[in-house]
């Protein structure tokens, strides 16, 4: 597949997530305090789709790693939303099997994949270990934000999501610039913004 339509696929996705903060942004900032809209999920869910698409034709496992660590914890709070399950059946069943069906067609192709991500000679194993510890960073948030809204019964963004996700982006730009890749410097400096800015409401909110 060429190049343009590759990284078309990729800006895509950190337009759709860029989108999901400004909303999540815009409305925290007319109530003064953190909300988590369900748009916000509804996007991260499809955004998570096409970027998990764009790192396997970029032959980038730290990319792939974060999605798949992310994208079912998007699932489930459309679920606890209640959205999830006005969706078609199949289109669900279609959304919860794709990246599952990636990873292994992507590990069981001959071995191919593996030396294809694994030895790529743009890729240097030290970078693919900055890139995955970064997402893994970066994923935690979610995981934090997943534990934490389900004791509450509830999805909630709460300050630890914000922190988390401020560390995780600086160390991804770091892995962007040195990986030479538009598509994540883009989408994380706008989002390391948004996370600050929360970070901000937050804290404002908890002294008044």
């Amino acid at each position: 597949m060429s190049d343009w339509v590759v990284y078309s696929i990729g800006f895509a996705a950190q337009l759709l997530f860029s989108s999901r903060l400004l909303i999540q942004w815009i409305q925290s900032e007319k109530v003064k305090k953190v909300v988590t809209p369900l748009i916000f999920w509804q996007l991260s869910l499809l955004a998570s789709f096409l970027l998990f698409v764009y790192g396997w034709f970029r032959d980038d496992f730290a990319i792939m790693l974060g999605q798949v660590m992310t994208y079912f914890i998007y699932i489930r709070n459309l679920q606890m939303q209640g959205f999830w399950n006005k969706l078609n059946r199949f289109f669900r069943i279609f959304l919860f099997v794709f990246p599952l069906l990636i990873v292994w067609y992507t590990y069981n192709n001959n071995q191919f994949d593996i030396e294809r991500v694994f030895r790529n000679q743009d890729i240097p194993l030290w970078l693919i270990i900055l890139g995955s510890v970064a997402q893994i960073v970066f994923t935690l948030r979610f995981v934090y934000q997943w534990i934490y809204s389900e004791k509450r019964k509830e999805s909630i963004l709460p300050m630890g999501f914000w922190i988390l996700s401020a560390t995780g982006s600086v160390l991804i730009i770091i892995y962007a610039i040195l990986r030479k890749d538009p598509v994540l410097f883009t989408g994380h400096i706008f989002g390391s913004i948004v996370y600050f800015r929360n970070i901000s409401l937050i804290k404002k909110s908890s002294h008044e």
